[in-house]
């Protein structure tokens, strides 16, 4: 069973609207703020490995910007290729830290 790992500090948190990319374990890792909402996504898009955590927010979703593609913050699944989607990981904010199940 997975445990929980430290993404950041919630400090470190991007701001509303906004991503952050954090490295934890070698691995990117996306942290999306949408509407006071913190969700945390696999740093690599799906379609050809772009930076999500180089990217933005646009309706709910984070927005590669390497090609525009999208993702719902929440579940991952991309309205323009519902076949595509960026992992989603379960996460809490606690004692001032965000930790997420990778």
């Amino acid at each position: 069973m997975s445990q929980f790992v430290r993404i950041c500090s919630q400090t470190e948190l991007p701001a509303t609207g906004a991503v952050a990319e954090f490295t934890v374990d070698g691995r990117a890792i996306c942290v999306a703020n949408v509407g006071g909402s913190i969700s945390v996504l696999n740093g690599v898009c799906p379609h050809e490995e772009g930076p999500l955590g180089e990217g933005s927010i646009e309706e709910g979703c984070v927005v590669c910007p390497w090609h525009g593609y999208s993702f719902d913050a929440k579940t991952g699944i991309s309205p323009e290729e519902p076949d595509l989607k960026a992992q989603v990981y379960e996460s809490v904010v606690e004692s001032g830290e965000l930790r997420a199940k990778l």
